[in-house]
């Protein structure tokens, strides 16, 4: 009886080692690259501040292309405003371990249709310095390609 489990057991772990999981498409660029280099530091007990690289704000107010993953924050299939990252919905880019990916807030000149695939937006990246709560990265009357 004890040999059966074990066989049982064994074939069901080997079944495993051969389940594939469901990977995106690598969205990383030399502008996300540089996108990601923003970090955080603190500057008095509890407060911290966004630092931005030289190398990231050489491209802020630049125009910029980026390929990537909508992430809806309304409801709705086509959307002018909506946040924009390296890895799809579905992977859920605030789960998991490691950072939260880099993401941007986007406001397009016209409506971007919803789709689980990747696409590529062009448009103005800023850099919001200014230390509100909105988000840190902005492009701007963007459109996609």
């Amino acid at each position: 009886m004890m040999k059966k489990y074990i066989t049982v057991l064994l074939i069901l772990i080997s079944s495993t080692c051969f389940a594939q999981v469901n990977v995106h498409t690598d969205m990383r660029t030399p502008t996300w690259n540089l996108i990601g280099l923003k970090y955080d530091k603190q500057v008095k007990p509890l407060v911290w501040q966004a630092i931005f690289p030289p190398a990231l704000k050489a491209i802020n107010n630049k125009v910029i292309e980026l390929p990537g993953f909508i992430i809806p924050t309304k409801v709705g299939n086509s959307f002018t405003e909506f946040m924009f990252s390296i890895v799809p919905v579905a992977s859920c880019p605030y789960c998991g371990t490691g950072d939260i990916p880099s993401m941007i807030e986007v406001k397009t000149l016209k409506p971007v249709t919803w789709t689980e695939e990747p696409i590529t937006l062009k448009g103005k990246f800023v850099i919001n310095d200014s230390g509100d709560s909105r988000s840190t990265f902005f492009l701007l009357d963007a459109v996609k390609k």
